[in-house]
């Protein structure tokens, strides 16, 4: 079987003033962590999908666990693309496999 893998990146920002704004908060958060987003910085996500298929798939559900307020914006990039990521500041993340073996499958 051929796959064409790509990156989908979530960048969230949401307010956290009020109780019920930081529950929203978590309950989002919560939902992209057992979904198999991996965080590559505070408030930005990444999830390796393995096809145009399963890419609108996550896209949909992100839209249906989308919280009240706040901005959330998806960017789709090729895997080749991703991996080009420089690191200009820090390290490269060592602690979670971030390989097509991690891949969740829905």
């Amino acid at each position: 079987m051929n796959y064409k893998f790509m990156r989908l990146i979530v960048f969230f920002d949401l307010p956290m003033q009020t109780d019920r704004e930081r529950k929203e908060y978590a309950r989002f958060h919560k939902y992209l962590v057992r979904n198999g987003f991996i965080m590559m910085q505070k408030s930005v996500y990444s999830r390796l999908v393995i096809n145009n298929v399963t890419s609108l798939a996550v896209k949909q559900r992100i839209r249906n666990n989308l919280p009240a307020d706040g901005v959330v914006e998806l960017l789709e990039i090729t895997e080749n693309q991703f991996s080009r990521i420089e690191y200009l500041v820090g390290e490269e993340q060592q602690l979670v496999i971030d390989s097509p073996d991690r891949i969740i499958e829905v």
